[in-house]
């Protein structure tokens, strides 16, 4: 039993040491898998965003949508109001 343990955690150790080694020997794939991984788009897609001012998605491509679309701004509605401090006030005369 303490052999089968003893493989299997060197096993996952090595399989571990593998994964770290693969991802410094290629960082910008390590960069592209944590940008996808992380916003959902791969930093092709952010460049081609930024480049076209919109939202691309190469996957859309495979269907009907268009690769790049329009970016939905919101409506924005002004709600301040007005607080008319003392030095607002119109001086009264004497």
């Amino acid at each position: 039993m303490a052999a089968l343990g003893s493989a299997g955690t060197t096993a996952a150790s090595t399989a571990s040491t593998t994964a770290v080694s693969v991802a410094m020997a290629n960082p910008s794939t390590s960069a592209s898998a944590l940008s996808t991984a992380t916003t959902g788009k791969s930093p092709l897609e952010h460049a081609a965003s930024a480049a076209t001012k919109q939202n691309c998605n190469f996957l859309n491509a495979l269907g009907p949508k268009p690769i790049c679309s329009d970016i939905p701004v919101p409506k924005i509605i002004d709600m301040s109001e007005s607080y008319p401090g003392p030095a607002d006030r119109v001086p009264t005369p004497k």
